[in-house]
């Protein structure tokens, strides 16, 4: 395709929409850190001026990826996520450490972080390889293959460690289900979500109780039987009574947990013996689903209290109301909402934020750059900045279904639910309403890194639906 098509073809609706939105950010980082020492907004040793270079830089990508060929990306997909995964690695050994996290590169006086990069090159991957040639992303072994491209990189970024830029790559989920994978995965996933809440919540002994139950309604639903459930839950029953009252006639501490986890190996013969006699394959599977979910269980209270630091640990029982510790680990999230909430309707206007110029809330420039947008243009810039992006993840679905190959499909859905999780996340975190995890607002935080990836990810793919009109259906 020609330059000058390329140019036509070009969809200039998303293009407007990411200039306004860059720009918003960068008035935002202006007043976040704004100092009267330093009242240029073009002062190269504040953050503002070099948030300016950072969108030149980004302008200038755009304008060298809309050059290149649209099948070069297809063509080289898995030869750059190779150059990033050999980045994740490296950054491990020669890597800068900040804030605890060994996640940057400083070359000169530029810091470069590598995770950042990995989500275009997983989009990218992801995308050529359910593009090939007899991919079926209902098989189990497609599956396999395309969770290893999904989450290599962030296995290797949890190393570092940077636990928020790793849980961004559970996004990609959602290509796999646009092109087709089953439904009840998603369901499955968003059911171990509430579990793990749920886990954090509710003692061992509780959430033992809720599996099991949940196992024998539905036992008692797929045969169409409540004496099959009655008579499941009452073999349970007695057996927990019988090693409850053997317990405490042994003398031995009543562990209500350890007497329901020894209930569990009569009521399992029970349970199993007619299963295999009958071969009834769909109660096997009520089963298996049981004792997944009990290690489940174990694993995540496992991870939470050996794997997360202390800290992550601290903001998500803030978050889940089981501590409380404003001038703690919670005050971030509290000096954030007092932010957003002083802006009231109309806000307090551009440069006169109180908490913004006293500096309560840290970090306001890069993660919590939103306490800005609600402390100085209050509900109503608000609601025009969570339009913005609602306008922007729309735009990129209908570009996305109008792509007449798979890889740009793909391509556009990965790109969108990256963008999605990031915008979801970060205010959700601003509000109180999700845990602090350390990630930008696209286009609008401070950082050259996670701008340049984001614009390399939408302008890819901008390039790719530019080249649309070259495939035939």
């Amino acid at each position: 395709m020609r330059r000058g098509h390329v140019i036509a073809n070009i969809d200039w609706f998303t293009v407007i929409l990411f200039l306004v939105m860059v720009t918003l950010g960068w008035l935002n980082i202006f007043s976040a850190v704004y100092s009267e020492q330093h009242p240029s907004i073009l002062d190269l040793n504040q953050r503002y001026g070099k948030q300016f270079i950072w969108i030149c830089a980004s302008v200038i990508i755009a304008i060298v990826v809309m050059t290149i060929d649209h099948k070069f990306y297809d063509f080289f997909a898995y030869l750059i996520y190779i150059a990033v995964i050999l980045l994740l690695l490296s950054v491990l050994v020669a890597g800068k450490e900040i804030n605890g996290a060994r996640s940057w590169f400083v070359i000169g006086g530029f810091q470069v972080q590598p995770s950042e990069f990995a989500k275009p090159a997983v989009a990218l991957a992801l995308a050529k390889y359910l593009s090939g040639f007899n991919v079926n992303v209902t098989n189990f072994r497609t599956f396999l293959k395309a969770s290893l491209i999904i989450f290599t990189p962030a296995a290797l970024i949890l190393m570092q460690p940077d636990t928020g830029s790793a849980l961004v790559f559970f996004s990609f989920i959602l290509p796999l289900f646009r092109e087709g994978f089953p439904a009840i995965i998603l369901t499955i996933l968003i059911a171990l979500g509430i579990l793990f809440f749920m886990i954090l919540m509710l003692s061992n002994f509780i959430l033992l109780l809720v599996i099991l139950l949940g196992g024998f309604v539905v036992w008692g639903f797929m045969t169409r039987s409540f004496k099959n459930f009655m008579s499941v839950t009452l073999v349970y029953a007695l057996s927990f009574g019988l090693v409850y009252l053997v317990m405490h006639l042994a003398g031995k501490e009543r562990d209500l947990y350890t007497a329901g986890m020894i209930a569990l190996v009569p009521s399992t013969i029970f349970f199993l013996v007619p299963i295999i006699k009958n071969r009834l394959r769909k109660a096997f599977y009520v089963f298996a689903i049981v004792i997944a979910g009990i290690v489940y269980t174990f694993s995540v209270d496992y991870a939470f209290h050996h794997v997360l630091s202390d800290y992550q640990q601290n903001r998500i029982n803030i978050l889940l109301g089981i501590q409380s510790d404003p001038k703690g680990a919670g005050y971030n999230v509290n000096q954030s909402k007092i932010a957003i909430g002083s802006g009231g309707f109309s806000g307090k206007g551009f440069l006169q934020g109180t908490q913004t110029k006293l500096h309560f809330v840290p970090e306001q420039s890069t993660d919590f750059i939103f306490c800005t947008v609600g402390e100085e243009w209050g509900f109503l810039g608000s609601l025009a900045v969570v339009g913005l992006f609602v306008t922007l993840l729309i735009r990129l679905i209908q570009l996305a279904e109008r792509q007449r190959s798979v890889f740009a499909r793909v391509f556009g859905y990965g790109v969108f639910s990256v963008i999605f999780f990031h915008f979801a996340v970060n205010i959700a975190m601003t509000i109180g309403l999700f845990p602090v995890i350390g990630i930008p607002l696209p286009f609008f935080s401070y950082g050259g890194s996670s701008l340049w990836a984001f614009t390399l990810m939408l302008f890819i793919f901008l390039r790719l639906d530019a080249a649309r009109m070259e495939y035939i259906r």
